[in-house]
């Protein structure tokens, strides 16, 4: 009997460790306010940890969450008041995000965890009211916080290359808090068409001959644009290939467009694409930051050069095999200052699948079949440019 209980005693406190363990669950919110004052409120199954900070240009408050399901409703979260756009998601391994997007500056008077009367769980509630930009400022001078984000990917053990391994990193654009384009029809998300995307191409890729393929996130996660490039690096990868699904405010533009970086963008749409992907890190509240120069070094100019020059060759080389098979966007090959291509010694390119604005592409790039036929053309894209960088000694 006394061995019994033993066990059951272990089996509760192994469960009761579990339970610690799971992620809080955001059931409900509520949002009301004006110009001048405005309050948030969220409903959790469990009492929150959370903490608040504050962002400039534009002026964002950003409340910092263990790991969260968020099982809201879009118009619970409704931006209104003093608020133009929120946003909440994963931010990585153990943490979530709540990104609140203001009009004018803001302070966050009440930031309160109360426990709800009828017993079901807890809401956080959040009082915001209308400041002058003198406070704010002291308010970011007053906080200790970097913005940083722990790397849920780029801290782990990397096994290299097998000898010959052709390593291909397959980059599954946005994720988390960061949800991409939305569709126009089917309302699916971005992050969520390029993770299915992603998926495919990376099983189509590994049927290749000393090919290693493999996805820079495999869920629905935050990963930032410089945590993407330095996974690819950690790997060893030959090449880099981001995939995205934007949209445009011309909903009759359609077809796939595959994008590679360059100081000098090739055309406004070009330049506007890359501008709004290069916001991915600022739109899951992270302060961007000036890169630090780069070293005058000849080597790492011509290494970067070469780079860009087999990056080219692999884009040609899609576009040769998406045509006549795929609709492809006029002048498919573009090119732009992508941060997500910016590795100097790793080709890649940025692949626009279609656009979730146009209705034709949008009901594509939700069909399986659709995706495993682009999968395969992009699999014999990337033969077709491995054969040609070997017979060119790359």
């Amino acid at each position: 009997m006394r061995q019994w209980l033993l066990g059951l005693f272990v089996l509760c406190s192994a469960l009761g460790a579990q339970a610690a363990e799971a992620p809080l669950l955001a059931y409900g919110a509520r949002i009301a306010g004006d110009d001048a004052r405005t309050r948030v409120v969220i409903d959790f199954d469990k009492k929150p940890v959370f903490f608040v900070h504050y962002v400039a240009n534009p002026t964002r408050v950003i409340v910092d969450l263990p790991e969260t399901s968020f099982g809201l409703k879009p118009e619970d979260l409704a931006a209104r008041g003093l608020f133009t756009e929120i946003r909440y998601g994963a931010m990585g391994a153990g943490s979530a995000r709540v990104v609140l997007t203001a009009k004018k500056p803001v302070e966050i008077t009440v930031a309160d965890v109360k426990a709800d009367e009828e017993g079901r769980g807890f809401r956080l509630v959040l009082d915001a009211e209308r400041v002058t930009d003198e406070r704010f400022s002291g308010l970011l001078e007053e906080q200790k916080w970097t913005g940083a984000v722990t790397a849920t990917k780029t801290g782990r053990v990397v096994e290299p290359p097998a000898a010959g391994e052709f390593v291909i990193a397959v980059d599954a654009g946005h994720g988390g808090i960061d949800t991409g384009a939305i569709g126009s029809e089917t309302k699916m998300e971005e992050k969520s068409v390029t993770l299915a995307f992603a998926g495919e191409l990376v099983e189509t890729l590994n049927k290749e001959t000393g090919v290693k393929a493999f996805l820079t996130r495999e869920k629905d996660e935050f990963l930032s644009l410089p945590e993407r490039v330095q996974i690819a690096r950690q790997h060893g990868a030959n090449l880099f290939i981001s995939v995205h699904a934007d949209t445009l405010r011309q909903r009759d533009i359609r077809g796939a467009t595959i994008y590679t970086i360059s100081d000098k963008a090739s055309d406004h749409l070009a330049a506007n694409l890359a501008e709004r992907e290069n916001l991915s890190d600022e739109i899951a509240g992270i302060t961007l930051k000036s890169e630090p120069a780069e070293v005058a070094d000849i080597l790492i100019d011509l290494t970067r050069r070469e780079t860009q020059a087999f990056s080219v060759n692999l884009a040609r080389s899609v576009v040769s095999s998406f045509e006549g098979q795929i609709n492809l966007i006029n002048n498919p090959h573009r090119h732009a200052g992508f941060r997500v291509l910016q590795a100097p010694d790793v080709p890649s390119i940025l692949l626009e699948l279609g656009f979730l604005s146009n209705k034709q592409d949008e009901k594509l790039l939700v069909d399986p079949v659709w995706r495993k036929k682009v999968a395969g053309l992009l699999a014999g894209a990337v033969r077709n440019y491995r054969g040609g960088s070997v017979a060119n000694g790359g």
